[in-house]
């Protein structure tokens, strides 16, 4: 396994589901986007280091606009710096799609021209010493 480099990145795309909804208008609380995030730094770790890791802190956290049942969100883990056990990440979280539900098309949504950025965050992973 090569060593883990700044750089490196992953990407996961998930549908925000209506069982998560927690406040009115379909909102999904914040924390929902920290969950996404470990996911992302879970297989970054595996992708770069072979072992899941241990999430060690956030930090930097910043909400931009609130996520919502029926999104379609894009979830991004980029490794910023690589310590001798200690993984620094950057993380996003972007809206790619959003439901449009009306009486007469309950199911529709609509693929936004342009992400809008929901989350923002930094964070460290800590990984097992290297053989």
């Amino acid at each position: 396994m090569s060593a883990p480099e700044v750089g490196a990145r992953v990407v996961h795309r998930r549908y925000v589901p209506y069982s998560h909804a927690h406040y009115a208008g379909h909102l999904v609380d914040g924390a929902y986007g920290l969950g996404l995030f470990g996911d992302a730094a879970t297989d970054l770790s595996i992708t770069t280091d072979g072992d899941e890791g241990l999430f060690a802190s956030y930090d930097e956290v910043r909400f931009h606009a609130p996520l919502r049942a029926g999104d379609v969100v894009e979830v991004a883990a980029e490794l910023v710096r690589v310590g001798t056990r200690s993984r620094r990440m950057a993380f996003t979280v972007h809206v790619v799609a959003r439901g449009a539900a009306t009486p007469d098309a309950p199911g529709a949504a609509v693929v936004l021209d342009e992400p809008l950025l929901a989350t923002s965050a930094k964070g460290t992973v800590v990984v097992p010493p290297r053989p």
